[in-house]
């Protein structure tokens, strides 16, 4: 199955400079940059979310993880939730479950992008299907996707520092006591 016909056809009107690539099927966003050789931080891994007021797509590299409150904020809804199956099914109904491009402006979807996506030129992304990838400049899907911006993404990469200032082994060991100004330790006599 080659690429979607609506993202095609949007690239292709818009002049947008893209490439389509082929690869074995995979189905998670590890997998598929893996198997696309793109770095996690530039495939574009969309997630469906459901809210009081419809569904929405967060868009955000594949070596994170969604904060769902954030989302939550940033959408300013009531409520949030992952979409189901069926939900993604009736969204997007000419592409493959868990297959979506990051474009749902193309279904009347609005669209949510974390900040951390602009830091690469170019993104990749999928295209309709779990065998093909498309590669393009992220600006061209921002000015494509007009996706509002915002910061969601947790993980590894995104952790917070601790809240505590890390000390030296110099510093910690000036803090123990020495052995010998340590009370020895006192036994209480077991009561009968």
């Amino acid at each position: 199955m080659a690429i979607s016909a609506r993202l095609k056809a949007l690239l292709d009107a818009q002049h947008v400079k893209y490439t389509a690539q082929s690869h074995p099927t995979v189905y998670t966003a590890q997998e598929i940059a893996a198997a696309a050789h793109v770095p996690g931080r530039q495939l574009a891994k969309c997630v469906l979310v459901k809210t009081e007021k419809g569904v929405a797509v967060a868009v955000l590299p594949a070596i994170f993880r969604v904060d769902l409150k954030k989302v939550k904020a940033l959408l300013k809804a009531k409520t949030l939730r992952l979409a189901s199956e069926s939900e993604i099914k009736q969204a997007f109904p000419d592409v493959e479950v868990g297959a979506m491009s990051p474009f749902g402006n193309l279904y009347n979807i609005p669209v949510i992008a974390d900040k951390s996506l602009a830091e690469a030129e170019e993104i990749a992304c999928n295209a309709g299907t779990h065998t093909e990838t498309v590669t393009l400049r992220y600006r061209d899907f921002e000015r494509l996707a007009k996706p509002r911006l915002g910061t969601f993404a947790q993980g590894i990469a995104r952790s917070r520092p601790s809240s505590k200032p890390k000390t030296s082994t110099k510093t910690q060991a000036a803090r123990r006591p020495s052995k010998r100004s340590r009370k020895p330790a006192t036994r209480k006599a077991p009561h009968r």
